[in-house]
């Protein structure tokens, strides 16, 4: 009984290692990921974060983009807004879940992105028409794209909105640094 009771008070400070668990697991698969699909969005010169390259406006506006003929110059003030807030989000949200500062807030953020971006990959791109670019749980196809794959990408962001930074972090030193004691563990001494 006391080896049960010890792994059990060793598995409830998973709580301390879970989040840094998931920030590692979002930095290995998803951060280069991103800041590629960002760098694609970034137009010529010194002002290119300002000034979104075609690539931004094919890539979140599919649809609309085709009827301008390509041509972003025909598209108004809400797309440009739209493509260098996209843009921005895929450099600085990421950036700031893997030094977890304001990780709750940048992973809550990262999960409104990726509910945007599946939804214009499912309906701007067409892969809803596309079953195995839609993917489908419960299936036996662990590969299919967006449904399943998706689902791990919010699953490990959903760990860092309810659980936060974790203990190496900027979040935690900050929370010091303020006088704010971080919340414990049920069960933590």
């Amino acid at each position: 009984m006391e080896l049960i009771s010890r792994l059990t008070r060793l598995l409830t400070k998973g709580d301390v290692l879970l989040p840094l668990l998931a920030r590692f697991a979002f930095a290995a698969t998803l951060l280069v990921y991103f800041w590629a699909s960002a760098g694609t969005k970034i137009g010529r010169g010194l002002f290119g974060f300002v000034m979104p390259s075609s690539g931004a406006y094919a890539q979140i506006f599919p649809k609309q983009f085709e009827a301008v003929g390509y041509d972003p110059s025909q598209l108004g003030v809400f797309h440009w807004l739209v493509a260098v807030a996209g843009t921005w989000a895929e450099f600085v949200l990421p950036l700031l879940i893997v030094l977890g500062l304001m990780t709750r807030l940048a992973a809550l953020g990262m999960i409104g992105f990726v509910t945007v971006q599946s939804l214009t990959d499912l309906y701007g791109h067409g892969g809803i028409a596309h079953a195995a670019t839609l993917g489908a749980w419960f299936d036996r196809m662990p590969d299919a794209v967006i449904l399943d794959q998706r689902l791990f990408w919010v699953f490990a962001l959903t760990v860092l909105v309810v659980k936060g930074a974790g203990a190496l972090s900027f979040d935690r030193v900050l929370a010091r640094r303020i006088g704010i004691e971080a919340p414990r563990a049920p069960g933590a001494g």
